[in-house]
């Protein structure tokens, strides 16, 4: 059983999944950065000065400046504003998938249509001869 494991995990799949994980959790880590350190702080400036990641909902009767102060207090909140950080987040994450794979599959080569079949064998002599053949030109058999 340790041997088929070892098999399994060695196999180049395996590998390049592991590989593939370590980068992607990278590049969301880039991305996250890229969407609350650039492309919200502009937004929120055009939105009167608006911190996405303040914007909650306070579930209990106290008032609370901030998030990080509800949360300090152990307050019930809903996070609104960190929601919409994320889900731009995933959608730039899912857009630069979709181009990456798009951009493989366009160097994946696509197998053309078979070639088309000009020969055929003779039943007597299995010689080559045309499709269209009704004679073998070899043996003279009736094909």
């Amino acid at each position: 059983m340790f041997k088929e494991f070892k098999e399994f995990a060695l196999k180049g799949n395996v590998i390049d999944l592991a590989i593939g994980f370590v980068i992607g959790a990278a590049f969301g880590k880039i991305v996250t950065s890229l969407v609350s350190d650039v492309i919200m702080p502009p937004i929120g400036l055009l939105l009167g000065r608006v911190d996405f990641n303040n914007l909650f909902l306070n579930l209990s009767h106290t008032y609370y400046p901030t998030l990080a102060a509800a949360k300090a207090a152990g307050a019930a909140t809903i996070n609104y504003g960190t929601f919409i950080n994320t889900v731009i987040d995933f959608l730039i994450i899912a857009f630069v998938i979709f181009l990456i794979i798009r951009q493989v599959n366009r160097w994946t080569k696509k197998p053309g249509p078979p070639p088309e079949v000009t020969t055929k064998d003779c039943p007597y002599c299995l010689s080559k001869i045309p499709v269209k053949a009704a004679k073998c030109a070899f043996c003279t058999s009736a094909v």
